[in-house]
């Protein structure tokens, strides 16, 4: 059995699943491979783009998703994440869960007899990474060599990103405040994993220093769910390290902008970066589809 919960989960198997993602894009593969699968999706943070693209990519796969908000759940009145682990794995084949904490993905998986999706927690988000490969791949026709550059708090899309940037060959480098880098045992795994791909990867505080020869620059919100606290704070000390145009001008001439949305423009990206011809991000929210139904192949066809 194979869960995502993690980049790590797939370290030998991203490639494949890419694979996956532009042939079910191209229409290589076609029919219903799913058919008579059921797929349940639990929420406990709210979502647009994983949401859609997990319902409408698993119907259009031949399966059946069953969205189950964890305010319906006995999950909120108390179950044991393991007795849902054990009574919903006679139900289903498969359960994608977007929850607040990344224990409890892996509690679900330790207690699950089906494989285990990620759809986001506080420590990463392995189907954005797979969505953001695919359009990196897209416009530059590869990955590897390929420079990379994270805008912003060091945060969980930044985490997987930095693993899925370490399989692959490709170099990364977080522009981050000093006291905002993404998670340490995540870097160091990154770091392990580019001494056998060949792929550079780096934290660089100084955000034009970072922006140098780079292919893609990529942001998210200051203020992730959760840390809403600390908007005020998070709003002065991040200020430096918007996507605009001038700083857009220090990258490469055909360097794409990205951003996993939802964007607060003004903030971390502005209005006329995110509708300029560098970006690329409309393309990497249709490519959540894709990946999405890729990892779901991947997981579930039987063939």
């Amino acid at each position: 059995m194979k869960d995502l919960l993690s980049m790590s989960d797939v370290e030998d198997q991203v490639d494949t699943i890419l694979g996956i993602a532009e042939d079910l894009k191209s229409g290589k593969i076609t029919g219903k491979p799913l058919e008579d699968k059921y797929f349940g999706m639990i929420f406990e943070k709210s979502s647009t783009r994983t949401r859609v693209s997990f319902e409408v990519g698993m119907n259009q796969l031949g399966g059946t998703p069953l969205y189950l908000s964890s305010k319906d759940l006995q999950l909120n009145r108390g179950e044991p994440i393991e007795d849902t682990a054990r009574v919903l794995s006679r139900f289903l084949d498969c359960i994608m869960i977007r929850a607040k904490n990344h224990y409890d993905v892996v509690k679900l998986a330790e207690y699950s007899t089906i494989p285990i999706i990620s759809g986001l927690t506080d420590k990463e988000h392995p189907c954005q990474a797979f969505a953001d490969l695919l359009t990196i791949k897209e416009y530059k026709g590869k990955l590897n060599g390929i420079k990379l550059v994270f805008v912003g708090d060091g945060n969980n899309v930044c985490n997987s990103l930095l693993l899925a940037s370490a399989y692959t060959g490709m170099n990364m480098t977080v522009a981050c405040p000093p006291g905002y880098e993404p998670d340490s045992a995540i870097y160091q795994m990154a770091l392990k994993a580019a001494k056998k791909s060949g792929s550079k990867i780096e934290i660089e505080h100084d955000v034009y220093k970072a922006v140098e020869n780079a292919d893609v620059l990529y942001t998210d919100v200051w203020v992730s769910m959760g840390d809403e606290e600390e908007q005020a704070e998070r709003e002065l000390i991040f200020k430096p390290y918007q996507i605009n145009a001038e700083l857009l001008s220090q990258a490469k001439d055909d360097a794409i902008v990205m951003h996993c949305l939802p964007a607060i423009r003004g903030q971390e990206i502005t209005e006329d970066v995110m509708v300029s011809p560098q970006s690329a991000i409309w393309d990497e929210a249709e490519n959540r589809l894709h990946a999405q139904k890729a990892i779901l192949y991947y997981l579930l066809n039987e063939d």
